[in-house]
């Protein structure tokens, strides 16, 4: 593990963005994740927070473009100080908005084959806010319980945003589910902004 992405995460943990296991832990879940689906050629990390698991990807996929994408400023902030430090600048960009207004922005509609999120939301609202930034073809790839529930993404739901699936998939200790998004997202996906999370197309 780089020291330089050591300190990253270890500052996010002070400043409270980032959970409290160890940050070996951290990154071993994220790096997970890149075993679980091919190498991207553009991916953008939902609910960024910290820079887990945006910030592993970035480094372990050197040839992918990325966006890391928050609300918040201030994990913005730390997540722009990482990208100076990690040498990401140029390849990783940094976005400060809500997913449903980034997501209707021309520069990131529809502009990634690969969304990841891990800890953003409920199933549909996570299905929700992605949506809107997946290429036709695109996937999305969401941490889930150990060993992943079906149950929890609803059919019905799925089919109205566009989504396929789940295929759930598991390496070691991480488990995710994989949707694929069939075709371009509709003009209604995602609604407007808290809407998904006020009135989810489903409930777990």
């Amino acid at each position: 593990m780089p020291s330089a992405l050591t300190a990253a995460l270890q500052r996010a943990q002070r400043l409270g963005l980032l959970g409290p296991a160890p940050v070996a832990t951290h990154v071993e879940h994220a790096e997970a994740f890149a075993e679980l689906v091919e190498p991207p050629t553009a991916f953008l990390d939902l609910g960024s927070g910290g820079g887990i698991p945006g910030l592993v990807l970035a480094l372990r996929w050197p040839h992918a473009r990325a966006a890391l994408l928050d609300s918040g400023q201030r994990r913005t902030e730390h997540l722009r100080a990482a990208c100076v430090e990690l040498d990401l600048v140029g390849r990783v960009t940094v976005v400060e908005a809500r997913a449903e207004d980034a997501a209707r922005d021309p520069r990131w509609r529809g502009a990634f084959d690969l969304v990841v999120a891990r800890s953003f939301g409920p199933p549909a609202v996570t299905a929700e806010c992605s949506v809107g930034f997946l290429a036709a073809g695109g996937a999305l790839l969401v941490s889930e319980p150990p060993g992943g529930d079906a149950a929890r993404w609803d059919p019905g739901g799925l089919a109205e945003l566009g989504l396929a699936g789940p295929r759930l998939v598991t390496t070691g200790e991480t488990s995710a589910a994989v949707l694929t998004l069939t075709e371009g997202a509709g003009a209604r996906w995602p609604r407007r902004t808290g809407v998904p999370e006020r009135r989810p197309l489903w409930r777990p």
